[in-house]
């Protein structure tokens, strides 16, 4: 029953956003593009932080008009900055840190634009980017793991702001291109073409993107970083194939293929080879 509700929900919102745009391009690409870039979830009530984000220390950071929140696990000098995806918080490396916390490395997490306890309404790969390098900047990491849209933002951030800080990524089933992400956005609502072209030429005045050439295995072509990338065979939000042109793509890269893990990549024998690789030389 949820599904068909989702189905009939998701269908009636592509119809009215294709009727608009035969009358009201402007509204109808403002509409596409509000829906495509806004979390249904995600947040994080203050009152009732979830217990592994209480026992660290917080801090507001600020970016422009927006506020964002960072979570501190206190070890050495070396930092892990760890970097959420889409409808998410920190909160979802509560499994992942007690691995990380072994190496004895100071661990940072962040909230993305419009979840956790940080501000806005808007989630996109290039404002996360700009969140990071506040971050980046202010704690100094040499490692940043990135989930999802997260791990998307982590290469972004490469691209657009080169860092001889940063020393190694971890990358675990992260998107590679733009243009698919949109692509599956407008099948999901079965958008028309000309709605398409609206949300791509949102992207192209927005943030000066050409969606074509957003594609984070060709950034990685460029980013010379010991990259551990991991995926799940059977990914059902992210394709397995993103994961494979990265693997292709990173100059110093390794790929682990995983059959049984899906997209959230939660398994302590994954926890172990990250933490492997982190500590390698």
């Amino acid at each position: 029953m949820k599904k068909l509700q989702y189905f009939i929900i998701t269908k009636s919102i592509g119809f009215y956003i294709n009727f608009l745009s035969f009358f009201a391009p402007l509204k109808a690409q403002h509409l596409a593009y509000f829906i495509f870039s806004q979390p249904r979830k995600g947040r994080i009530n203050s009152t009732e932080s979830p217990k592994v984000l209480a026992n660290a220390v917080q801090e507001t950071l600020e970016y422009q008009h927006h506020k964002f929140q960072s979570y501190l696990w206190k070890g050495n000098n070396d930092v892990i900055l760890l970097v959420h995806g889409w409808e998410s918080n920190a909160s979802r490396w509560k499994k992942t840190l007690p691995y990380l916390k072994k190496t004895g490395k100071t661990i940072i997490a962040i909230d993305a634009p419009a979840h956790g306890l940080s501000t806005g309404k808007e989630f996109n790969v290039p404002l996360y980017t700009e969140f990071l390098e506040i971050a980046i900047n202010k704690y100094k990491p040499h490692i940043l793991i990135g989930h999802s849209i997260g791990g998307a933002a982590c290469v972004y951030h490469q691209v657009k702001y080169p860092n001889t800080i940063i020393k190694k990524l971890v990358l675990l089933g992260a998107p590679s291109d733009l243009k698919n992400i949109l692509l599956n956005y407008t099948k999901m609502l079965s958008l028309n073409t000309k709605v398409k072209t609206l949300l791509e030429k949102k992207f192209e005045i927005k943030f000066n993107i050409n969606v074509n050439d957003f594609s984070g295995a060709a950034f990685a072509q460029n980013i010379p970083l010991k990259t551990l990338v991991a995926h799940d065979v059977n990914d059902k939000v992210v394709a397995f194939e993103d994961g494979k042109k990265y693997a292709n793509s990173f100059k110093n890269g390794t790929f682990i293929e995983t059959t049984t893990l899906g997209h959230s990549l939660h398994n302590d024998q994954l926890y172990t080879k990250i933490v492997a690789f982190i500590q390698e030389a």
